[in-house]
């Protein structure tokens, strides 16, 4: 019997293995959904106290159902090890781990080379290997490809199966998560993408979409997100520029989002967050280099997005001029760290460099973030205030909303105490009287 159909027999069947290496934001909720449809899933991660908290069905990714992670490990469906000898008994391994930039904005893809090189070790033949961290074109077949051949002595497309299929996951997304969001399967070679293709319909609800190679695959997630990046470049100039001319952006997006075609609304802010929007552009920019291609539109947009958390601090540094009073020495409170509403992810969060810049510019900056009492940057930590009371917002000099969470913050509390307030992500369209709010 040929693999291939050895493979779509065993997918049918449920016979599959699953491996997930990496078990963050992106691998947990994978392993979990490929438990649930049925596939005894193991997943790996060099953090120790990952393994232990997914062996004791402890949940920790906010997508993730705790009694569901609970269920799963009190069955035998999911179970997770430091020790990647156990991807011999895997028949399908998926490699979500993080792919950061480095401290010269250059796409540091080590996570993936060293988990490549782990899983080549304990390879063996009639397994499909799936990369699904976001990278640039190319990273599937110029770099895991002859790692996993030469690491396992197999020939890829004879003996296992490679393929690059994006992660879309959108944490706090309401509607789409990753068990209904649709999927794009681009494999080494038309038989791969078939079979690899055919295991995410087992496990997921959401359409899959099969590429033509790994490097369609790559490029069309990077264009997902450098899309939205320029776009939100665009509208954070904008906004900019309308502040300068006395005009309410937010106002103008809503007058334009009555255009029921060719307009889709994008929000300006304090920068951006995230794992994928603010550092995508740089790998591909990196990549587009190698072919001797500047992409100055895409860069362009990148360096307005930068410059934010900078400009939000000027900008607060103006409306409080306006009372003569310095930004050096200022009582300044940021509501919300998290990169985006309602959620307890801080990965890139614009609001961490602003607070950097108001302490740079000598303020007293505290914060407050219902969803995260706390966050590690570099060397520190630095903790937020347990509670919002009367008293501290009456005692800061101005508040300056950077997350626009709509639970655990009362923005009409705040609006009735505060002194002044810069509203970065017009959070607070809803209160009235406004006399002390100024919008980016």
């Amino acid at each position: 019997m040929s693999l291939k159909q050895n493979l779509l027999d065993k997918i049918n069947s449920k016979q599959i293995i699953v491996g997930v290496v990496g078990l963050g934001y992106v691998g947990l909720p994978l392993a979990v959904e490929k438990a649930k449809a049925g596939y005894k899933t193991i997943g790996f991660d060099v953090q120790p106290s990952k393994v232990e908290m997914v062996n004791q069905g402890i949940n920790y990714i906010g997508d993730v159902v705790d009694s569901e992670l609970k269920e799963l490990v009190e069955n035998g469906m999911l179970s997770a090890t430091c020790d990647f000898s156990f991807v011999k008994d895997a028949d399908f391994i998926a490699v979500a781990v993080p792919t950061p930039l480095d401290q010269y904005q250059q796409p540091d893809i080590s996570y993936v080379r060293d988990s490549t090189i782990a899983v080549a070790q304990y390879l063996r033949k009639g397994t499909m290997v799936v990369l699904e961290s976001t990278t640039y074109p190319g990273t599937t077949e110029e770099l895991m490809l002859p790692l996993l051949e030469e690491g396992s002595g197999l020939k890829c497309g004879e003996d296992f199966y490679l393929a690059f299929s994006p992660e879309r996951v959108d944490p706090g997304n309401l509607i789409y998560q990753t068990k209904n969001t649709p999927k794009v399967v681009g494999g080494v070679g038309r038989d791969a993408t078939e079979v690899i293709a055919a295991m995410y319909r087992n496990v997921l609800q959401g359409e899959i979409f099969e590429a033509s190679s790994p490097r369609v695959a790559e490029m069309e997630k990077i264009l997902e997100n450098t899309y939205r990046n320029v776009n939100i470049g665009l509208i954070n100039e904008l906004a900019m520029l309308c502040n300068k001319m006395n005009i309410n952006i937010w106002e103008v997006i809503e007058a334009a989002k009555t255009k029921p075609f060719g307009f889709t609304p994008f929000y300006p802010g304090p920068g951006l967050g995230g794992h994928c929007i603010p550092l995508d552009p740089y790998y591909l920019s990196w990549k587009a280099r190698e072919y001797g291609f500047h992409t100055s539109m895409i860069e362009a947009s990148m360096m307005v997005n930068d410059r934010m958390p900078e400009y939000t601090v000027e900008r607060t540094g103006k409306i409080l001029n306006k009372f003569k009073k310095a930004l050096n020495g200022a009582k300044v409170l940021i509501l919300g760290v998290a990169y985006k509403g309602d959620i307890d992810d801080y990965r890139e969060s614009p609001a961490i460099r602003v607070i950097e810049e108001f302490e740079k510019a000598g303020s007293e900056v505290q914060y407050y973030d219902p969803f995260i009492t706390e966050y590690k940057e570099k060397s520190h930590t630095k903790k937020g205030l347990p509670e919002l009371t009367a008293e501290t917002i009456q005692n800061s000099d101005i508040i300056v909303i950077t997350t626009n969470h709509t639970k655990g913050v009362d923005y009409d509390f705040i609006q009735q105490n505060a002194k002044h307030i810069f509203d970065t992500k017009n959070a607070m369209k809803n209160v009235t009287g406004r006399e002390n709010i100024e919008l980016l």
